[in-house]
């Protein structure tokens, strides 16, 4: 019945956009196949059991000790046969930071749009250049029904290791325990404190310090990561205000991108040892888009972190206590 609606709500609102949306949906619906049954049947590739077997552990950790959901989701495994399962497609005005943003009527104004076909993404991307705004399109492995849905594992979510596994699980997860319509950054800030102190309550529950020593070592990264954009992004707000040709403030974006490569690449050989896993980020040309879809997953993760650990760690009062934050930048 809830499939039913919402295909009745796309075809009232007469939006291509929803009607994709609806249909990749449905599919997906379509294709679950319970994840205990998986495991059991002797066809089952032994590489997918054990994947399946180690979601069905983060799952049940998820609902136990970060006091998640406990539902169906993630009860399911559906293969699609794709690298992604979503594109998300980010736009934003030449010479501005702030990215465009969509409302809908359930998720409210978001700072993206995803497609499950990339040649839908390519072709919305293609329409705002048009218009001269900067795009960038990224793959997505993941994303929450919140709640409206049972949402399955997805083969996207299990290709890689277990830390990101249990990241993708924990993060989603989050969002169907709190989620305020029009503030895009609160909600993946929210959802990403929660997906750092899962995934480090995991692999202290797993014991395994190497990885815990890895998985600080990638938290500290993805911090220096944050802040170059950040500083990057203040650079380019306060040259967007002044007074200039658009030649001349092409030139100015230019020259302030050429520098942001150029100090990825001295902490790249410098504090971070030669690790090089940020270089495809930076291997293309860069906008104030790309800027945009790491902020909104950044920007306001510091305070609510501070939140978290003011409260001793307790996830149940961080819970109820984070939505005093939304809105609030």
């Amino acid at each position: 019945m809830r499939v039913t609606f919402v295909l009745m709500l796309c075809v009232y609102l007469q939006g291509c956009y929803y009607l994709q949306a609806a249909r990749g949906q449905v599919e997906i619906l379509s294709k679950r196949e319970p994840v205990s049954e998986l495991i059991d049947a002797p066809g089952t590739p032994e590489p997918l059991r054990e994947r399946l077997r180690l979601a069905r552990e983060i799952r049940a950790f998820a609902s136990d000790e970060l006091l998640l959901p406990n539902n169906r989701s993630y009860t399911d495994y559906v293969d699609l046969g794709r690298p992604y399962v979503v594109w998300s497609v980010v736009a934003a005005p030449e010479f501005a930071v702030q990215p465009v943003r969509w409302c809908f009527p359930i998720a409210g104004c978001v700072s993206y749009r995803g497609y499950f076909r990339k040649a839908a993404a390519d072709g919305f991307a293609e329409r705002q250049r048009r218009r001269g705004y900067d795009v960038r399109i990224g793959g997505v492995a993941a994303y929450s029904t919140l709640g409206w849905f049972a949402d399955p594992l997805l083969s996207t979510m299990v290709r890689d290791d277990e830390v990101e596994l249990a990241a993708l699980l924990f993060h989603e997860l989050a969002h169907q325990v709190v989620y305020v319509r029009g503030d895009t950054q609160f909600n993946e800030a929210f959802a990403t404190v929660v997906e750092e102190e899962g995934v480090r309550q995991w692999l202290a529950h797993r014991a395994e310090p190497e990885r815990i020593a890895q998985y600080h070592a990638r938290r500290a990264r993805q911090a220096d990561f944050a802040r170059l954009i950040t500083e990057t992004r203040a650079a380019l707000k306060d040259l967007y205000a002044r007074e200039l040709s658009a030649d001349e403030m092409r030139a100015a974006k230019a020259h302030a991108f050429v520098g942001l490569r150029t100090r990825y690449q001295n902490m790249r050989d410098g504090a971070w040892d030669g690790y090089e896993g940020y270089n495809r980020w930076f291997d293309r040309e860069l906008n104030n888009a790309d800027l945009a879809a790491v902020a909104t997953y950044n920007d306001r993760i510091p305070e609510l972190r501070a939140l978290l650990e003011s409260l001793g760690g307790d996830l149940a009062a961080f819970y109820e206590a984070a939505p005093a934050l939304a809105g609030s930048n």
